[in-house]
């Protein structure tokens, strides 16, 4: 409990006593102030470029090898299929810091892999698209070698002759081998599909490390709500020890004739209540450890707890204005949509060559060796070290051009250029959206922040007021339901903060994905006593409740007891 309130009350002065960053230059200046011509802001293209590359160093590199203490939690096979309960059972709860998780999702994640590969698809086909570049060598060949075989007969009354003449035999061994190359001089596709399959690669790099963000605001956001998880756990046992001192002083008061059977009940109802609330939270941190693990792609049979409490992860430096702008300038999303605009600039251009002539440069050099004869009026006569071998060399310029295609081009690039228009209007769209995401963050931040205050006072006001209850019953200048009220008071009132300190620090790791900044000023660390200090009183354990069916507790709960 003491500890519980040290942390608090050190959270709360730390929260309060920091500024709250940018959220006074919101406001307007003056009432006079002019506006700002937006016909004078400076254009996305000349700012990024009309094809941006992606830039790595923005972001923080994922990590690809595994820590040694962590070398066991490595993903299964991508194809691996548990066939046995034993395979899928969990053997151990392993508990992990923020900086572990982060690890762990980087290594192991399946999508972030996806988009790895994807990446290296995108540049495989860009590095076939430059191909068109060099010209291209086909070597053909007919027969390796063939053989032929034949005998001949002709009809001796329409060519009168010797006897024996009109037969003639075959045999030969043939050999033919062709080397062409083509080379495309002038090709009007070549350059836009090459500069179309290059944004394509680049596009592929930005969506990599969009994904590379998200995975680490998942992550974090998972993590987080498994310190809450956690967090209404412990709130939930402490609930459930504080109603069963209530019902235990309840019954002793009532069977010394001081109190009557209602507080009695009304204890018994608040116990009910929190077991309730234990078995919810119980729920939600069993799902949050396995959701957790489903980031982490972890092995099946291991599940990942939180190995540090909940508590605020820092400060936000920056002003609104200045989040704003850095995420204008650091979201690849707004960069895919000026490569999109690029890529079906170049489709149309592409579109228009189907009617431009391509000239190209040929070369064709064939080569054959026949051995045998032809003709032979008898076949022991053929001399198979009889032999014919000759080359050819052919050289020419080719060209091709399609005078009329019924206006296919033409429509093509209308089309690839109404599609580059589609992409500005969604440019447009993103950019007021990556504003607001950042604005809601913000918001949010700023509520945050005035919740942990608010809820922090409120843990502490709760918690003396139930201190204070508890002597009065004792006391018996009060009743037991005094007491319920204020422990149920105070237990809302921890689940409340608990839920505080995760929005807070979910939206600090949205801004840090949302604007690309890193620039967050450290809390200083709390001073605690090395040892947890001793519980005040008896402790009183919590006893583990059979799991009922649902058709006996609604038969239970169906029935009405008179109550004397």
């Amino acid at each position: 409990m003491r500890r519980f309130t040290a942390t608090v009350v050190l959270t709360a002065g730390v929260l309060a006593a920091a500024p709250t960053p940018g959220f006074s230059q919101d406001e307007p200046t003056s009432s006079t102030s002019a506006l700002v011509d937006q016909t004078t802001l400076p254009n996305a293209l000349d700012l990024k470029g009309e094809r941006p590359q992606s830039d790595s160093s923005v972001i923080p590199a994922a990590a690809t090898e595994m820590p040694a203490e962590l070398r066991d939690l490595g993903t299964p096979p991508s194809l691996a299929l548990p066939d046995s309960p034993d395979q899928v059972r969990i053997h151990e709860l392993r508990p992990l810091t923020l900086d572990e998780a982060l690890t762990l999702a980087e290594v192991n994640s399946p999508s972030l892999k996806a988009a790895a590969s994807q990446v290296d698809q995108a540049k495989s086909s860009l590095r076939a698209a430059i191909s068109a570049w060099y010209p291209t060598v086909d070597l053909s060949a007919n027969g390796l070698p063939s053989y032929l075989k034949s005998y001949n007969y002709r009809n001796p009354d329409f060519v009168p002759g010797i006897a024996g003449e009109n037969e003639t035999y075959d045999r030969e061994k043939r050999a033919d081998v062709s080397l062409s190359v083509r080379w495309d001089i002038i090709d009007p596709a070549r350059v836009p599909e090459i500069a179309s399959q290059r944004d394509a690669y680049e596009q592929s790099r930005d969506a990599y490390l969009i994904a590379l963000r998200d995975l680490r605001l998942q992550t974090a956001s998972s993590y987080f709500q498994l310190q809450e998880a956690d967090e209404g756990v412990r709130i939930g046992q402490a609930s459930v020890r504080a109603s069963l001192v209530s019902l235990r002083d309840a019954r002793a008061r009532f069977n010394a004739g001081v109190n009557t059977k209602l507080e009695v009940l009304e204890a018994e109802t608040q116990l009910a209540r929190d077991r309730n609330l234990l078995t919810d939270r119980l729920a939600s941190q069993d799902l949050a450890r396995r959701g957790l693990a489903r980031e982490l792609a972890l092995p099946q049979d291991i599940t990942p707890t939180a190995a540090t409490p909940s508590a605020p992860l820092g400060l936000w430096e920056p002003s609104l204005q200045e989040s704003i702008v850095a995420a204008y300038n650091y979201r690849e999303e707004l960069d895919q949509l000026i490569l999109d605009i690029s890529i079906d600039n170049s489709r149309a251009n592409s579109s228009l060559a189907a009617v431009q002539p391509v000239l190209s440069f040929v070369n064709t050099t064939t080569s054959f060796r026949s051995e045998g004869q032809s003709g032979v009026s008898s076949l022991g006569d053929i001399d198979m070290d009889d032999y014919t071998w000759g080359a050819q060399n052919t050289t020419a310029l080719t060209a091709t051009w399609r005078l009329f295609d019924g206006g296919r081009a033409r429509a093509e690039y209308r089309r690839f250029k109404r599609a580059a228009e589609e992409s500005a209007y969604n440019f447009a769209s993103t950019r007021d959206g990556i504003r607001f995401e950042v604005e809601q963050s913000f918001i949010n931040l700023r509520s945050a922040i005035q919740n942990i205050e608010t809820t922090s006072s409120e843990v502490l006001s709760s918690r003396e007021s139930l201190r204070l209850s508890q002597l009065r019953v004792q006391a018996g200048v009060s009743t037991q339901r005094e007491v319920v009220d204020n422990q149920r008071d105070l237990t809302n009132a921890e689940i409340r903060y608990a839920r505080a300190i995760r929005e807070y620090n979910t939206s600090l790791a949205q801004l840090q994905r949302r604007t690309g900044l890193d620039a967050l000023i450290a809390c200083p660390a709390n001073t605690l006593p090395a040892q947890k200090p001793e519980a005040e009183g008896m402790v009183i354990p919590i006893e583990p409740t059979p799991l009922k069916t649902a058709c006996q507790m609604g038969a239970v709960a169906g029935q009405t007891e008179a109550i004397p």
